[in-house]
């Protein structure tokens, strides 16, 4: 069996790459590094951008586990133009999952690269692994196991947020595991 922790960085000041975590985001890192200590996790693979990488930094120093960057878990770019009506076109990204705007990528694009990289996961010797992405990438991951899950799941995705992606020879169940801990680890904004 392999156990894949699919997380959502802690709370960010912004959303551009380089975005740092809040005070409260780099509280919540510390508490997540405790948490995630009961699995057993000896691999990480995180998302590039900076607050996804602060999120897992204190789990990596506490377990001795490099934390290894792969671009396919970085956020999905919706629009390289600007809209201001932005909530609802994304809104219609989780019902036509081939509709892309310009300069982004639609919802099958964002979703098979985050597939890939689970797709290798399960050739590797880890049992169990933790890939640190975003919410709208995350989501779309749930999405591809879950297809009823969509915009409302993601409005309700927290900071930081952990699903558990447990995968055995021909069955895979997805479950959340930081609902139960948001008053340890403080609840952030979506």
């Amino acid at each position: 069996m392999k156990n894949i922790y699919l997380i959502r960085h802690c709370k960010a000041e912004g959303q551009e790459p380089e975005a740092s975590l809040t005070c409260e985001g780099e509280h919540q890192a510390k508490e997540l590094a405790k948490l995630l200590s009961s699995y057993s996790i000896s691999l990480v693979i995180t998302s590039p951008y900076k607050r996804a990488v602060d999120t897992i930094r204190s789990y990596c120093d506490l377990s001795h586990i490099p934390c290894i960057t792969d671009a396919r878990l970085q956020e999905r770019v919706l629009s390289s133009v600007p809209m201001t009506d932005w909530m609802d076109k994304l809104r219609e990204t989780y019902l036509d999952l081939d509709l892309a705007y310009e300069g982004g990528e639609s919802s099958n694009e964002a979703m098979r690269r985050g597939m890939q990289v689970i797709e290798e996961l399960q050739h590797r010797p880890e049992c169990n692994a933790a890939l640190i992405t975003h919410g709208a990438l995350m989501s779309l991951i749930l999405k591809a196991y879950d297809p009823a899950f969509g915009f409302e799941e993601w409005l309700n995705l927290s900071n930081p947020d952990v699903y558990q992606i447990a995968i055995e020879e021909h069955k895979t169940t997805v479950s959340r595991i930081i609902a139960h801990k948001k008053n340890q680890l403080g609840q952030g904004e979506s």
